[in-house]
Parts: C-alpha cells; sequence; structure tokens
C-alpha cells in the first residue's frame, strides 16, 4: 500500500465495513481480480484493525440474477455480462464487481471494475487491478473526509451546456463542492465577483467558451490567479464543430474565433495558435450513410481527431490506459514570457502533424483523399500544458477595468498557483444517448469506443487540488502476468505430457535402472 492509503486507514478511529460482492465461480481473470481485491482488503485490516470485510454472493437462494442485478442498477451499480469460453463452450455470465463501504451510517460504492467497454476480460482485470487501491481510497476519503474544496465553472460566455459536462462533474462531485459561477457579475462589480471568487472557490474551470471576456471578467480571473487561485482551462481556438458537418453540402467553415484571451495567456507564458491540428493518429467519424429506414451510421478516418497516448512523464499523464481524444484541437505554443513560470507539455500530438490555418473549408470529402506522410512534417505540437510558478499579472502598466479597485490591485503574485491549459473545449464533453442522458465522459456512443479523457481530467483537477494522494495512488503500476487461454487450449494436450506423462517415463526409467544395478550387485 502506498503511504497516502495509510493516512486514510489512520483516520478511522470506530469500526468501518467493506461489503464486497464479488463472491462465486468466476474465470480465472475475474479469479484473479478477487483474490487481489482480497489481499489488499487483508492488508488493510492488518494496518488497522478497525477495519472489516466480508465477500458474498449477491442473488442469495429464491433470487433471479435479473432481480438482484435491477435492484443493483437502482443504486447506479451496473452489472457486468460476461461472456466465458471454457472448453469450447461459451456462457454468459454475471457479475457485480462493486463493494460498499459502510461508515458512520453512509454506504459508499466502490468499484472493481474498470474501462468496461471494448476491453477483452484480461485488459479490463489488469485495468481494474491497476485501480483497485485509487478506489478503495477514494471511497474511503469520501467516507472518512467532509468537501473541503471547491469549484466554480464559469458561466455566461457561451460555455458547455450541463448536459455536455454531466458525466464529469457527476464524478467531482463525491470528492468535491462543484457550482456554477455567473460571470455577468464581473461586469456590473468586478471586486464584489473577484471577493466571491477568491473567498469561496479553490479551483476555476472554463469549459469551452465561445463569446469573448471583457475585460472585467478577464481582471476577476487575472486576481484569482495573482492570489494564489488554480484554473483549469479548455478553450477552442477555431470556431467549427461536426454537427456542422451534417448537411446536404457535407462541408462548412472553420474560422478562428476570438475569445479576447491572447494578451492574458501570452502573460502567462503560453498562447493557443488559431490552427487545426491535423494528425495520422487520429480517430474516426460517424456520419449517416444512406436515406430513410435504410440509413446506418458509418466511420470515417477523421484526420481532425487525434488520438493521444499517455506520455508518463508526469503524475497527471501516467497510468492513463486508452489514449485521449481531441477534436479540432488547435496548437499551443509555450513563450519565455516569465522565467518564474516552469510548463510542463502533459499530452502533445505524434509526429505524423500537419497545422492547417484558418479560415479554411473542412469538407466531409476529405477523407476520400490518401493523406501523404510528406505533408505531415510538423512534428509534435503540445495540446496541454501546466504552467506552475509564481504568475505576473496581465494588467501590469495598463489601464485597469471600469469598477477595479487600484488599492487592491497585485502586479505579481506571493503565493504561487497551477494552471492547465488544454486547446480542445470538447475535450470535457460527454456524449448524450437517444433520450438526451450524458454518457460517460471518453465513450464515443456511434463507435462503441472508450477514450481516456475522464481519467487524465481527473488527474489534472486533482493535481491542481493539491490531492496529491490521489493522484499518486492512480499513477501506481502493477506488473501482472496473464496466462494465454488461447495457447494453452491449443498447446495443452502437449503439456499434459509434458507435466504428467514425461516424470512417469523417468520415474520409470529410473525405477528399470535402479532395479538392474541391485540385481547386479546382490548377485554376486
Amino acid at each position: 500500500m502506498s503511504t497516502p492509503t495509510k493516512e486514510l486507514l489512520d483516520q478511522i478511529k470506530s469500526p468501518l465495513i467493506i461489503d464486497v460482492f464479488l463472491e462465486g465461480d468466476f474465470p480465472a481473470e475475474f479469479k484473479k481480480l478477487q483474490n487481489e481485491t482480497r489481499y489488499l482488503l487483508e492488508e488493510m485490516q492488518a494496518h488497522n484493525p478497525n477495519i472489516y470485510f466480508e465477500f458474498s454472493n449477491p442473488v442469495e437462494a429464491g433470487e433471479t440474477t435479473a432481480q438482484v442485478a435491477g435492484q443493483f442498477n437502482e443504486f447506479g451499480m451496473t452489472t457486468i455480462p460476461l461472456k466465458v469460453k471454457q472448453d469450447g463452450k461459451e456462457t454468459t455470465q454475471t457479475i457485480f464487481p462493486w463493494a460498499t463501504i459502510n461508515f458512520n451510517g453512509k454506504a459508499i460504492p466502490v468499484s472493481l471494475v474498470k474501462n468496461v467497454v471494448g476491453s477483452s476480460p484480461e485488459q479490463l482485470v489488469y485495468a481494474s487491478i491497476q485501480n483497485l487501491e485509487y478506489a478503495f481510497a477514494e471511497g474511503l476519503n469520501i467516507s472518512l473526509n467532509a468537501k473541503t474544496k471547491r469549484i466554480a465553472v464559469l458561466r455566461d460566455n457561451g460555455e458547455l451546456p450541463d448536459a455536455k459536462i454531466a458525466d464529469m462533474f457527476r464524478k467531482l462531485g463525491d470528492t468535491y463542492n462543484i457550482a456554477p459561477f455567473p460571470m455577468e457579475v464581473a461586469n456590473q462589480d468586478p471586486e464584489k465577483a473577484l471577493k466571491a471568487l477568491q473567498n469561496t472557490f479553490d479551483l476555476v474551470v472554463i469549459a469551452k467558451p465561445t463569446k469573448a471576456f471583457t475585460e472585467q471578467q478577464k481582471y476577476v480571473i487575472d486576481q484569482y490567479i495573482i492570489n494564489g487561485g488554480n484554473s483549469l482551462w479548455m478553450l477552442d481556438a477555431v470556431a467549427i464543430e461536426d454537427d456542422s458537418l451534417r448537411n446536404d453540402a457535407g462541408k462548412t467553415v472553420a474560422f478562428p474565433r476570438d475569445l479576447n484571451l491572447d494578451d492574458q495567456l501570452f502573460k502567462y507564458g503560453v498562447r493557443i495558435n488559431p490552427s487545426l491540428v491535423v494528425d495520422l493518429y487520429s480517430a474516426p467519424l460517424s456520419v449517416a450513410s444512406g436515406e430513410g429506414s435504410e440509413s446506418q451510421y458509418i466511420q470515417l478516418p477523421w484526420l481532425y481527431r487525434p488520438q493521444v497516448p499517455s506520455l508518463n512523464t508526469h503524475p497527471i499523464n501516467t497510468n492513463i490506459e486508452k489514449p485521449v481524444r481531441f477534436n479540432y484541437a488547435n496548437p499551443i505554443e509555450l513563450l519565455e514570457s516569465n522565467n518564474e513560470l516552469s510548463k510542463t507539455v502533459l499530452l502533445q500530438s505524434s509526429i505524423y502533424t500537419k497545422l492547417e490555418a484558418t479560415p479554411r473549408e473542412i469538407a466531409l470529402a476529405q477523407v476520400d483523399i490518401e493523406p501523404q506522410e510528406a505533408d505531415f512534417q510538423a512534428g509534435q505540437q503540445p495540446l496541454a500544458v501546466l504552467v506552475e510558478g509564481a504568475f505576473s499579472s496581465a494588467f501590469t502598466n495598463r489601464v485597469l477595468p471600469d469598477g477595479s479597485d487600484k488599492e487592491r490591485f497585485r502586479e505579481s503574485a506571493t503565493n504561487p498557483s497551477k494552471l492547465i491549459l488544454i486547446s480542445d473545449g470538447d475535450i470535457i464533453a460527454n456524449e448524450l444517448d437517444s433520450r438526451g442522458q450524458p454518457l460517460e465522459l471518453g465513450f464515443d456512443y456511434y463507435t462503441r469506443t472508450s477514450y481516456g479523457n475522464k481519467e487524465f481530467l481527473l488527474n489534472a483537477v486533482n493535481y491542481l487540488l493539491d490531492d496529491n494522494g490521489l493522484i499518486n495512488i492512480r499513477s501506481k503500476e502493477i506488473a501482472l502476468p496473464f496466462i494465454d487461454t488461447q495457447k494453452v487450449s491449443k498447446e495443452i494436450t502437449t503439456w499434459q505430457v509434458l507435466t504428467i506423462g514425461l516424470p512417469l517415463v523417468i520415474l520409470l526409467i529410473f525405477g528399470v535402472i535402479y532395479t538392474a544395478i541391485r540385481k547386479r550387485r546382490y548377485a554376486r
């Protein structure tokens, strides 16, 4: 166990009960998950005797699996219908990969499985065991500690609607207090808005604004950062949406989006250029083909959707199993405007990248053009950057906006703060199902593919809010060997002969030789 987990366990002064619904006859992969869960809980119990745990099968006598699954689903605890292949036969088995932490009258669910969609059983179990300590540590943190950190989601500048960011903030809401912050207040009284933001919130989130910021709004954000506030910026420097391509012509125009933030970001040592990152390593785009009842969605290779693997160079981008998907991302330029600031590239495009200036026409017909590798020579482009240190105000040596208090204005920070800039507002956007309900962030509804957007942003928020304990547990890496079941099935006869037959043959030969030696010796 890691040190942050032990520190959480040390806070438990009264009985804490953990119920694990992972009992039964499972395939080998899930048996490994069951065993690893038991080992972890035994280690926790050895560290603190106030912890009690029990494994149980939720389907009791007289109940059906469907009935129990329905009860679990009511509490948001989804089951897994697992296809099991054994001796050439395939059967379906329902698994309840959940535990509950019961403490002080509260029951906190803990998911024992990570990355369910599109994963093989081996990949699923591997990712789940990697995430096991973090899952329990997060549950313990929620059970033991009140929500002390607050996150402000800025509004009034055309940001993403609540439904499109619901999954991310639903997850963050388990650990932090989340609240919208109306930036219209800054236009009316910037000092009042600054005081409310500074005294109430530990992190500001800016999720894909589409309207330009006023000088008063920029001043409030600037002074919030200068006074030690942390911020997460997800911006689009180019205006273009997938929906604008779904018309009869199948084309649209991408043009620069002016958010009036260039001068402010420049002072913070970064700049988003209004170009499009085109990457050979990209995710597909689903487009309807056909008419009426015969229409169906087809997947087109869409180079404006970079798939970015984890760099594993920082706790934020470590141990993210699946690539992070971007959509019409823009290149970030790192500037040398402030030597006191430390800049770390968290995510970047592949070496096979091309930059396209805007405005320009984007058409679905481009998928029919074979990309030429010689055109993709722009190199790796930063798409997410962490900036840390003592920031300098973007309003230094400038006329302060109306309503600001010159006496309270600070030109430089007395305390260091952290800022993460991501050049794609849609990185936090979850898709909606046919009923308009939010899907899990990072899950593509049409291609049924999962990406690592949620894990990356969770790590980013944990880091910005100084929850280094949780982020260090998440980035912990465990090496697990798995048996190749297909190879075993093919070579089972060979291995049976080697492990059973060969020792018997050797024993027989030894017996014959030994008997012959005894006869020769005692015959004399």
